[in-house]
């Protein structure tokens, strides 16, 4: 199956989704890689920004659920700043955790944080952590 990239041929119904929830157009994005060399983390992620939007271009849905990208992602929109089409990858890396964790599924389990680390961290950091974790 051949997909063309353009902004009415992406057939995708997880892209769609993921459009609809992130409320970024993916075929908006050509691949300029602005996003991922702001991105402070990318250096942690399985793919940066600009490589989860190319793949799930292409509809390779199991290899963007399956990244830690999502997980990684601080939220900090560097990627929109620095876009010259105005695409936010972490309005789509959002998109992909709220769609992960509405089925259920999460990358990390709460109960596993050590006690002390829960104890010692600033209140921000956690809110801002936990932020992830809840759909």
């Amino acid at each position: 199956m051949m997909i063309r990239i353009g902004k009415e041929n992406l057939q995708s119904e997880f892209v769609k989704l993921v459009e609809r929830i992130s409320g970024e157009k993916l075929a908006n994005c050509y691949q300029c890689g602005n996003c991922t060399g702001g991105c402070p983390v990318s250096y942690a992620m399985d793919y940066g920004p600009q490589e989860i939007i190319r793949l799930l271009q292409l509809g390779q849905e199991e290899t963007v659920k399956n990244a830690n990208s999502m997980w990684i992602c601080v939220g900090c929109l560097q990627c929109y700043q620095r876009c010259p089409k105005s695409v936010s990858a972490a309005n789509i890396l959002e998109a992909l955790r709220l769609l992960t964790l509405r089925k259920g599924e999460d990358h990390d389990n709460i109960k596993d944080l050590p006690f002390q680390f829960l104890k010692e961290a600033p209140q921000q950091a956690i809110i801002c952590g936990f932020r992830k974790l809840v759909a």
